[in-house]
């Protein structure tokens, strides 16, 4: 009878320690998946490959200008005689804009050509000499005597009628060159190094759904210190074609163009498998397996060189680390823990880091 009992509980105690064996190797095998990962495919895992356009671009906004701008004012005091333009009209180069009352002035010039006359038949050669110089004085005078137009342009604002009494300098409107738009922007001394001219740029205006034209003209040779004590250079913009719903002034932002854009195919690196040292990779639905080239990209994805074309759902090859900061960013539901973006959106800085 001893002897029995002794050897139930032999028995209890071999099971209990068969058990309590089974419970630490299976802890032991949850923990070092749970801390250091594993390399057993997960077959509910998936991977999506997508499309992600890298943009080596300098940001800038700003305000457009006419291409030329005329103040229109009065060189001399005096009446209005005549407007011979009015607001919205295109005007050509020496298009007079509108005449003062000149008749003081063209006496003056027909009385100092009378004396002239007699000064050729009996004065001297210096006298006449000087009589020729007065008179590109007189002719200047009656220049003077109207407004006109420096370029071809458009009269933008005009506030002036015949009869009217002007004092010298007094702004009566006001003609622009709108053949094409300038702007100037501010380029951080940083990025100065990366502007050539004729770079394209891209310009987004409220006013206007497209995206607008334009191009780099140039930059000076010095920077200058905002008031936010920032050192950069003012480089110029221009805008040769645009839609009629943009005018000068108008504000913009825009993007100068280091580079043409680059697309790049990615997805993360736990879809790719390894067979014979070639890259390869297994599409969810089909479970067909495609070899692929492949690219190290950043810490987490890789980018498909050849093999795919975008688009496809991919089974996991291997699990990402089951810790820490790697693990958060897995994606292990198919989609990458970082912005829309993507890894692969770059700026002025330059690409992202690849690993």
């Amino acid at each position: 009878m001893g002897s029995n009992k002794k050897s139930s509980k032999g028995i209890s105690i071999f099971i209990f320690i068969l058990v309590m064996l089974a419970l630490i190797c299976c802890g032991l095998i949850v923990a070092k998946k749970f801390f250091f990962g594993g390399s057993v495919k997960n077959s509910d895992v998936t991977y999506t490959v997508r499309s992600e356009t890298y943009e080596n671009v300098i940001e800038i906004s700003g305000v457009v200008s006419a291409a030329q701008k005329q103040s229109l004012q009065a060189l001399s005091s005096g009446t209005v005689m005549e407007v011979f333009v009015k607001q919205g009209d295109v005007v050509k180069k020496g298009d007079v804009i509108l005449q003062m009352d000149d008749s003081t002035e063209k006496y003056n010039l027909a009385k100092h050509d009378y004396d002239m006359m007699g000064t050729k038949i009996t004065g001297s050669k210096k006298a006449y000499a000087l009589m020729e110089t007065q008179r590109e004085a007189l002719l200047q005078k009656i220049s003077e005597r109207k407004v006109t137009a420096t370029f071809d342009g458009i009269i933008a604002a005009l506030s002036v009628a015949a009869g009217d009494s002007l004092e010298a300098k007094d702004s009566i409107g006001t003609l622009v060159d709108v053949s094409y738009l300038m702007a100037d922007v501010e380029v951080a001394e940083t990025d100065v190094s990366k502007l050539k001219e004729g770079q394209p740029v891209e310009f987004t205006f409220a006013a206007c759904p497209e995206t607008v034209m334009g191009y780099v003209v140039g930059w000076p040779a010095i920077g200058e210190v905002t008031s936010r004590g920032a050192t950069v250079v003012k480089a110029k913009v221009r805008i040769d074609e645009y839609p009629e719903s943009i005018l000068p002034n108008f504000s913009f932002s825009g993007k100068i163009k280091i580079s043409p854009d680059e697309t790049y195919l990615l997805v993360e690196r736990y879809a790719i498998g390894r067979e014979n040292k070639k890259a390869f990779v297994e599409l969810a639905q089909t479970g067909q397996r495609i070899p692929v080239s492949v690219e190290p990209y950043a810490s987490e994805y890789v980018k498909i060189v050849s093999g795919l074309s975008g688009g496809e759902v991919l089974k996991a090859q291997s699990e990402p680390l089951a810790s820490g900061w790697n693990r958060n960013r897995s994606g292990r539901n198919g989609k990458s823990s970082k912005s829309e973006s993507g890894p692969g959106r770059g700026g002025a800085g330059g690409p992202p880091p690849r690993m």
